[in-house]
């Protein structure tokens, strides 16, 4: 029995309709439909929704804890959006808010224009090196911030390019001078 999949997510403020395998779900920040595979049913129970396997197949416990973490993911980012913070490092490294896009001094000869998908909500601090990334759905955030870093990861020896906040970099030692 799936350990992650029988656990019950907490709806709170949520509204979630159940229509057959389709869960309909509308908070303060988003909404939209999940589809379940049909090895599965849902109920809504004392504002929290359950997930329930219908079938006896070995590998139920897979997709029951998948489903149940990728719903749980869409309803807790449709009340409060997800962040994650991006941090520049480099001598005249920095990004810039003009409308639906990002440009990006990253110490190349031109300068870098990222475009936003329709979600994102990027704020960016008066230094231009800490970036803020605020999305509904974790998938996309993550995949925009890994597209950010991207752009100029960051290396191994001065510690320059962008970095995840809470990210460590290891360092390397540079040439040392033989005698």
């Amino acid at each position: 029995m799936s350990k992650i999949g029988r656990k019950p997510i907490n709806i709170g403020n949520i509204q979630v309709e159940i229509k057959g395998n389709e869960i309909h779900y509308k908070g303060k920040k988003n909404s939209g439909i999940y589809v379940l595979p049909e090895e599965l049913t849902a109920t809504v129970e004392d504002k929290s929704l359950k997930i329930v396997a219908n079938k006896d197949i070995a590998d139920i416990n897979r997709i029951w804890g998948l489903h149940r973490a990728l719903i749980s993911n869409k309803l807790k980012g449709s009340d409060n959006p997800f962040e994650k913070q991006l941090k520049i490092v480099g001598l005249g490294f920095k990004g810039a808010l003009s409308g639906n896009k990002i440009q990006f001094s990253l110490g190349y000869s031109h300068k870098i224009d990222f475009e936003l998908p329709k979600d994102v909500v990027v704020e960016i601090d008066k230094t231009g090196q800490l970036l803020t990334v605020k999305c509904s759905d974790k998938e996309v955030l993550g995949h925009v911030c890994s597209s950010i870093r991207s752009l100029r990861p960051p290396e191994p020896y001065k510690g320059t390019g962008i970095q995840y906040m809470n990210e460590v970099i290891i360092r390397k030692a540079g040439k040392t001078k033989s005698a």
